[in-house]
């Protein structure tokens, strides 16, 4: 791709001031920052909500943002819509040379691809792990009208895992192309080091939806405060459905524990990686976690990570030696935690691990150029 500079629309659902859509939008705005820095004209389109004015940056990167509207009511993202997305698309966003959608079974990224396949020209989808075998009622339907159509016609279709591989060819069929792709993420940060009275703090950061299960570190936090006085135990993210019962749980502690349990709410995107460095203990209790975007930021910074052994990442956490995998129970969880703050070389050592694992196999670098070579076919 040397010297042919391209022109590319990368297609999400939802931009909010909390980043509360998560992943898809972050794996967006690394790639979009990657294929910039290699002199690609790469821009973000999505729907938005939340903000007093729309957007036009977002995460360091320039963004089209069209207002979200609910289409399906109690459907979740999956029921907003941004027609005003699609009109843009027909009259001026096929001045691009290749778009690149974050697809999702929604109402905005779903018409996007529609109305840029009218074009004629090329396009990619990458699905994170989000279209897949499903007993929910409408999926069936979706797919048949719109997502097997733009699947069919997308020049190659991303997949994270084997897994993700396996599943988007029972729905569509072995005609559809896939390539495996990684998430990236830039070079984390190295952590300052800490001062002799600093106190250990164990992290999650994420949204708290039932399947992140911030309940079930809560109750690990409950049994370690104890156990060890100078550890904090700090929830970030915004509340997607757990936020009462995580309050409830931290109201329940103790009054001698309760104050090192917290729950800080969200932050913007762009404050999340400093975030996860000033952490000593990355944990993520999800369950069928495809590939998550916070374990890698927080390995790329040098801090090990706890995740169960649902979590697309756990092989990889296990043979880089770079964290703890575990099962689904509390206990499970609350040893992992307590091994780690009970010996904090080997934190370090781990930390350093996961800092290696990430330059080496899932830079940005690597990402662009695969990129760049699906984009010239």
């Amino acid at each position: 791709m040397a010297g042919r500079r391209l022109r590319v629309l990368h297609v999400a659902t939802l931009l909010t001031p909390d980043g509360a859509y998560g992943g898809p939008v972050r794996v967006a705005t690394n790639q979009i920052r990657a294929l910039r820095a290699r002199g690609h004209d790469a821009i973000l389109v999505a729907a938005a909500a939340g903000f007093d004015e729309l957007p036009t940056t977002w995460d360091g990167v320039p963004v089209v943002a069209f207002p979200a509207v609910r289409a399906a009511p109690g459907a979740g993202f999956a029921g907003l819509a941004a027609p005003s997305m699609v009109r843009w698309i027909r009259a001026r966003g096929a001045r691009a040379d290749v778009a690149h959608v974050h697809l999702a079974r929604d109402l905005v990224t779903l018409p996007a691809a529609v109305a840029w396949a009218r074009s004629g020209k090329p396009y990619v989808t990458q699905t994170h792990g989000m279209v897949m075998p499903s007993p929910h009622p409408l999926a069936a339907p979706l797919d048949a009208v719109l997502t097997r159509r733009v699947m069919a016609r997308a020049s190659t279709s991303f997949a994270l895992t084997p897994v993700e591989e396996g599943g988007l060819r029972t729905l569509f069929g072995p005609g559809v192309s896939i390539q495996r792709l990684v998430n990236g993420v830039p070079a984390g940060g190295t952590s300052d080091p800490q001062p002799p009275d600093h106190h250990p703090e164990v992290l999650f950061l994420a949204r708290l939806h039932p399947r992140k299960r911030p309940v079930a570190f809560v109750d690990a936090a409950a049994r370690l405060a104890p156990r060890f006085p100078e550890a904090r135990f700090r929830i970030v993210g915004p509340d997607e459905g757990e936020g009462a019962a995580v309050r409830d749980r931290i109201a329940a502690l103790p009054a001698a524990v309760r104050g090192r349990v917290a729950w800080e709410g969200a932050l913007p995107p762009e404050r999340t990686t400093a975030r996860l460095a000033r952490a000593s203990l990355y944990v993520l209790p999800s369950v069928d976690e495809p590939f998550p975007m916070s374990v890698l930021e927080a390995m790329s910074c040098g801090v090990p990570v706890v995740v169960t052994r649902t979590c697309g990442l756990a092989e990889q956490v296990t043979r880089a030696a770079a964290g703890e995998v575990v099962g689904e129970g509390v206990d499970d969880l609350a040893a992992a935690v307590a091994r780690f703050l009970d010996d904090p070389r080997l934190a370090q050592d781990a930390g350093r691990r996961a800092r290696d694992l990430v330059r080496r196999d899932y830079s940005m670098d690597a990402v662009a150029d695969a990129l760049e070579r699906a984009y010239a076919r």
